[in-house]
């Protein structure tokens, strides 16, 4: 029976509240999260909310877990806020230097590079939750027919902006890192700057659009976001 409280480690709790990746599901995961960090309580160190959890972490010297489940109970309550989802635009530029492997994903499924594209940068995305590398946003929504398996042996170094896909998944890597998702486009666009506060250009609860570019567009934008050519 959902939602349940189990302890994680000696100072966090985790709220889950299904065990299946679902939209509303999710949006009700957020709800109670912006909750709990409004509110605030004295003994709060972070909330992280997940595709189907929130994981509360609090201060063991001025809580117990016992304690802090009774606190957090209040705040299930909480329903999502449906004016504060945004909708976040990221440029591709698809194929060539920029996206290596889309005539591969094409040609898996039975498609053109034009369908991929087309296909790829149709949907609204939901971004579900930030991890496993800075930045890094796991995306909700794609379209099977261009689901494709990951490199069977990964890329020792992938360009930060890169957009793959990975089986049913695609996203983009936010930093410069070792990767095998198939790469089919890249983005110009600084998604991660930790000089920034919020460093990251999405946050969990946004939706993401994909918008193709040109080369020529992506090196005009590419240069006023990084001030140079790479």
């Amino acid at each position: 029976m959902f939602p349940t409280f189990k302890p994680a480690g000696d100072s966090a709790v985790v709220i889950i509240f299904g065990n299946e990746i679902d939209e509303d599901l999710n949006r009700k995961v957020h709800a109670v999260a912006r909750t709990i960090e409004e509110e605030n309580p004295e003994w709060l160190v972070e909330v992280v909310p997940t595709y189907t959890s929130v994981y509360v972490y609090y201060n063991p010297l001025k809580t117990s877990y016992a304690e802090a489940v009774e606190a957090l109970k209040p705040f299930l309550s909480a329903e999502p806020r449906e004016e504060e989802e945004r909708i976040v635009e990221i440029p591709v530029a698809y194929g060539g230097e920029f996206g290596p492997d889309i005539e591969f994903v094409a040609q898996y499924n039975g498609l053109t590079v034009e369908e991929v594209i087309e296909i790829h940068s149709k949907p609204l995305y939901r971004v579900y939750m930030l991890g496993f590398l800075p930045g890094f946003a796991y995306l909700g929504g794609m379209d099977e027919r261009i689901a494709t398996p990951r490199l069977e042996k990964p890329r020792l170094k992938v360009p930060a902006g890169s957009v793959g896909i990975a089986g049913k998944q695609t996203g983009w890597y936010a930093i410069e890192s070792p990767g095998g998702w198939r790469i089919i486009g890249r983005t110009p666009l600084k998604t991660f700057d930790p000089s920034k506060n919020p460093p990251s250009i999405v946050k969990a609860g946004d939706y993401v659009k994909f918008v193709p570019i040109s080369e020529e567009e992506f090196w005009e934008i590419y240069k006023r976001e990084w001030g140079e050519k790479a």
